[in-house]
């Protein structure tokens, strides 16, 4: 459940702003805030099956954008990329060449 937090979290973050704001609120109180479903619905005066629905359809919705747009795929290459850089940089032996790769590597992401 965490994981799915998590990443329902990251997706929220990245298309927010292409949900409705009854969806962002939804979506905010519930895994931001950590509001029940009860809570919500008599925040909202809705049914407690309304918010669940409208939170199912939300949570499709961001996996949709991510499947097309990628950009928390995309968000988690970069993070493992960048640390692998910071190691480079921080052991005492030269890599020259490993960080000219990890620097394509990165371009190419964007």
């Amino acid at each position: 459940m965490l994981e799915k937090t998590t990443r329902m979290n990251y997706l929220y973050d990245f298309y927010q702003s292409l949900l409705t704001p009854k969806q962002r609120s939804y979506m905010s109180l519930y895994y931001l805030d950590d509001f029940s479903l009860g809570e919500i619905a008599e925040e909202y005066n809705v049914s407690r099956q309304a918010v669940y629905d409208n939170i199912k359809r939300t949570e499709a919705m961001l996996e949709e954008y991510e499947e097309k747009l990628l950009l928390f795929e995309k968000f988690q290459k970069r993070s493992k990329l960048l640390k692998v850089l910071k190691e480079l940089l921080e052991a005492e032996t030269p890599y020259k060449q490993e960080l000219l790769e990890a620097i394509v590597d990165i371009e190419k992401l964007d």
